[in-house]
């Protein structure tokens, strides 16, 4: 599929959080939308919003957990444009709490929603996918399909159910290559989900965090998985560094989750517990975002060297002498943690110590001129030049010096030998 515009797309859990942010992405593409989702009235709201972005969308009520509103809901969205080219199974709900302190209608609830929803929709539209010779059946996942979720423990054996029920619907459609089921894994995202779920913790459930992932993100994400189909699409870094650290060490990431979730309810104010939207729709949770996502700290301070300062103990002595004289609180808003609070600088380590000062040289008085002692003079004797010729080997003295000689005539090859008056250098 090269392009969505004028395709058919039905999204269940249309109303809020990834549906609604899925509906109005795909509404500025220009597609034909059949929204579906509990809230009637709010649903009103997401369609009037894609018909001003520039799409079609008519609303369908429904609850997943009917099987047969969900099959009305296909037929319904047949008969409004005449067949369905990508259906988005998004709704879900979670419950929060320790296992044995939640409701077992709580439980069933939740797999009846996030397991039995998509299982439902993919039992009414499979059998007109295959008619049509196409179609793509996205189901947003979770990497609750892949690693434990403490406290959450029915939500991830929903997603656990789920991702069996993707790969066994991939193997029977090998004979339907034009079909496709496909698999979108966010990692928690911010949504009005943790506002309007179900929680018997006995703690809130606010946490803010800047490792949620963004609603937009996963709608870009199912977007690009409807026009180029693959079987699982991860959303961010954390759920494949998350689904790496289950496969390479389980027990270990068990455990980490295990602490870290007790640590967390521990500290989290008390709350009253609630069914949330498990049985019921609530007024509560309406946008796309939850407001529960951070922005990222900006980690470290710069080095001196790197803020002009030098390297080394001297750069460090100097740039803690500025913050002596600066509050750390001016350093941070461009070079550290925004949120740090003033605090006087650390003393530096005794390798980096200021060097003490050194003693002030008084001026000496003035020294009576002394004449300076003039070492010995040791003149070394020529060496004795030797003699050449017959007297090699005697002094200069001993040998007999003979008057200076006109320069021997250059020897010819003819005369080179047998002459010895000739000079063997030249020639």
């Amino acid at each position: 599929m090269d392009s969505v515009r004028g395709a058919v797309v039905v999204i269940t859990g249309a109303s809020s959080g990834i549906g609604r942010a899925t509906a109005l992405t795909f509404a500025r593409e220009g597609a034909r939308l059949v929204l579906a989702a509990r809230r009637e009235a709010l649903l009103g709201e997401v369609a009037e919003e894609c018909r001003e972005l520039g799409g079609e969308a008519e609303v369908v009520p429904t609850d997943v957990t009917d099987a047969e509103a969900v099959r009305r809901l296909a037929n319904r969205a047949v008969q409004l444009f005449g067949g369905i080219d990508v259906w988005v199974s998004n709704a879900g709900v979670g419950a929060v709490g320790r296992f044995e302190d939640t409701p077992l209608e709580a439980h069933r609830r939740v797999v009846e929603t996030n397991l039995f929803g998509p299982l439902h929709a993919a039992h009414a539209v499979l059998p007109l996918f295959r008619r049509q010779g196409h179609g793509v059946l996205i189901n947003t996942v979770s990497v609750g399909a892949w690693a434990p979720a403490p406290y959450a423990a029915a939500y991830a054996a929903s997603k656990f159910g789920l991702e069996g029920l993707l790969e066994s619907l991939r193997a029977e459609l090998v004979d339907a290559p034009g079909v496709h089921v496909c698999g979108v894994y966010p990692f928690f995202t911010d949504t009005p989900g943790m506002s309007h779920g179900a929680n018997y913790t006995g703690h809130q459930l606010d946490a803010e965090s800047p490792f949620y992932d963004d609603p937009q993100d996963v709608a870009d994400t199912v977007l690009a998985v409807a026009l180029r189909p693959r079987a699982q699409a991860m959303v961010g870094a954390m759920t494949p560094l998350t689904r790496l650290g289950h496969a390479v060490a389980p027990r270990l990431m068990e455990k980490i989750a295990g602490h870290g979730a007790h640590r967390h309810f521990s500290r989290t104010p008390p709350a009253a517990t609630s069914d949330g939207n498990l049985f019921r729709p609530v007024e509560r949770g309406r946008g796309v975002t939850g407001g529960f996502r951070t922005p990222p700290p900006r980690l470290g301070v710069a080095p001196a060297r790197r803020r002009g300062r030098g390297g080394g103990c001297r750069g460090l002595r100097r740039l803690r002498a500025e913050q002596e004289r600066k509050p750390l609180r001016a350093l941070s808003s461009g070079t550290g943690w925004s949120r740090m609070p003033a605090r006087s600088p650390k003393p530096p380590s005794p390798s980096c110590r200021s060097r003490r000062p050194r003693a002030a040289v008084r001026p000496s008085l003035p020294l009576p001129a002394r004449p300076l002692p003039v070492p010995p003079v040791r003149v070394r004797p020529a060496p004795a030049r030797m003699c050449v010729g017959r007297n090699r080997g005697r002094s200069r003295a001993s040998c007999s010096v003979s008057p200076a000689s006109p320069p021997s005539p250059p020897c010819s090859p003819m005369t080179r030998r047998g002459w010895s008056g000739c000079s063997s250098k030249s020639g």
